[in-house]
């Protein structure tokens, strides 16, 4: 068996400029290979959903402008307005729509995707519409919302383990590859090299940034992903005007940005948390001889400002926006940009998918983002009284038993056997060498893994432990404690002692009269 299998799926190109004859110094003429459409966006009755795909409105941002001292005019170019939520959704309808043309799907066959999420539910949308079967293969990573969201679309999904590299046979698109050798009229349209992806924005969100600014722009803010809205819009915009600067964003421990040097920023922790942008790969797709600058923007960032935006701006975003706009705002302040100048910025995906994650003050505070005293703040209302139990005690005013760790080394099997004498469900989870604390081991975690045939019982409980779990300060007071219980079973307090709902009743029950 090898040590590291492989999947055939050719996904890294030797680089678009060299397979695509495009100029555009001449733009797209009568000899494109490519298919080609042209859409009626005012029809008074849409045909189906897919109608409603693009045509996505530009809007002014004012507030987040003016808190940052800007002089310029930014511009966010909503795609999280489109009906599934995202800039995918073009590309989703475009490629089913260009392989039902050419002849090579029918109605009733089954496609096949590897995507981080938002790929997948706007082919869900189209497939949904259009009478295909969907099934999905996506990193363990990707949100709750955007899983629940395939399902109720109809798809069916395979989650693989967020540490395979892109060319791995367990990987996502490994897996597709599988499925698709596997099952009889099935098809994997590949957004990495699918010519439906730039041509998408070529043909649509390009044309429609130039036409919405009446041909009044200089600066364009783009997160890189697949590379297939980066290559479509810069190259309608560059052929329109060579002088409209692109600025490409990529977060840290992805490596798509020129120059190489870029990429040795890794982020904390080794991989980033902002969904839908960066790649381990040069997607085929992607064309990067058009980007006059590349910018890194961490998670740290990229969460603040999308935060900002939801908050200041009203737009229901997610974080692959607040990367972008975090970019602008930096690149704005470093260049000096004055009034007179319009930059755009693209805003690929909404709020429904990170309900959960980024948007949750709590998750925002156990994953280093903001600090205890700020996540408790958020949860004090500023408007009406905070009429709560507790806020006069603090955590360290109850009597707490002492946490039982395991090992990160210690097998799955005893760790049932622990569970079962101690009648815990839950351990914290130390390094068995550093004894730091790194995770926590669920039962109900453990007998999915196992259920699912993920794990083994010889395996070390670290392949089942999460690494988001709550530690708390003795110091904050009894009613954040209850809290934060509403939504944990439990949490560590000064890691080193273990909280329950039961341990709060208790400590309320001797402070009844």
């Amino acid at each position: 068996m090898q040590d590291y299998p492989k999947h055939t799926m050719k996904m890294v190109g030797e680089g678009l400029e060299n397979v695509c004859p495009f100029n555009h110094k001449e733009g797209m003429t009568d000899k494109c290979p490519h298919p080609r459409e042209v859409r009626d966006h005012n029809l008074k009755i849409k045909n189906d959903i897919t109608d409603c795909v693009g045509n996505t409105p530009l809007i002014r941002v004012n507030n987040l402008t003016e808190m940052e001292g800007i002089k310029c005019e930014i511009l966010a170019k909503c795609e999280f307005l489109n009906p599934g939520g995202s800039v995918k959704d073009r590309i989703g309808r475009r490629m089913i729509i260009d392989s039902i043309n050419s002849g090579k799907l029918q109605k009733g066959d089954i496609l096949i995707e590897p995507t981080s999420g938002n790929t997948g539910i706007g082919l869900s949308v189209t497939a949904a519409a259009k009478g295909f079967r969907m099934i999905i293969t996506m990193p363990e990573k990707m949100s709750q919302e955007k899983r629940d969201v395939l399902k109720a679309l109809g798809a069916e999904i395979v989650r693989t383990p967020n540490h395979y590299g892109f060319d791995h046979a367990h990987s996502h698109i490994g897996i597709a590859c599988k499925l698709e050798d596997e099952l009889e009229r099935a098809f994997i349209l590949d957004q990495y090299k699918n010519t439906g992806n730039p041509m998408a924005h070529y043909e649509e969100t390009g044309q429609e940034i130039w036409d919405q600014c009446e041909g009044k722009l200089d600066y364009v803010f783009i997160g890189a992903g697949t590379g297939g809205t980066l290559c479509g819009i810069s190259r309608k915009l560059k052929e329109k005007n060579p002088d409209i600067k692109i600025i490409a964003i990529d977060p840290p421990g992805s490596i798509l940005a020129q120059p190489e040097e870029l990429n040795k920023i890794q982020p904390p922790g080794g991989s980033y948390q902002v969904e839908g942008i960066g790649y381990d790969f040069i997607p085929r797709v992607l064309d990067r001889t058009l980007v006059d600058e590349w910018m890194k923007i961490g998670d740290d960032k990229a969460f603040e400002y999308a935060r900002k935006m939801i908050r200041h701006e009203g737009f229901l975003c997610g974080g692959s926006s607040g990367t972008a706009m975090a970019a602008a705002v930096q690149y704005i302040k470093d260049n000096n940009i004055g009034e007179g100048k319009r930059c755009v910025v693209i805003c690929p995906d909404n709020i429904r998918n990170y309900i959960t994650k980024f948007v949750n003050n709590d998750w925002m505070f156990e994953h280093g983002f903001i600090s205890e005293n700020d996540c408790l703040e958020a949860s004090i209302p500023k408007l009406v009284p905070h009429n709560v139990w507790g806020k006069e005690f603090k955590i360290k005013d109850i009597t707490l038993n002492e946490a039982v760790f395991l090992q990160d080394n210690t097998s799955c099997k005893d760790s049932i056997d622990q569970m079962m004498k101690t009648n815990f469900d839950q351990f914290p989870v130390k390094h068995h060498e550093t004894g730091e604390l790194i995770g926590m081991v669920t039962s109900s975690a453990l007998m999915t893994r196992l259920a699912n045939n993920k794990v083994s019982g010889t395996d070390p409980v670290s392949e089942v432990m999460v690494k988001d779990f709550r530690n708390m300060s003795s110091e904050m007071p009894v009613s954040e404690l209850s809290r934060v219980l509403e939504r944990q079973n439990f949490v560590l307090v000064d890691k080193k002692f273990v909280a329950s709902s039961f341990d709060v009743l208790n400590f309320m029950k001797s402070k009844m009269n």
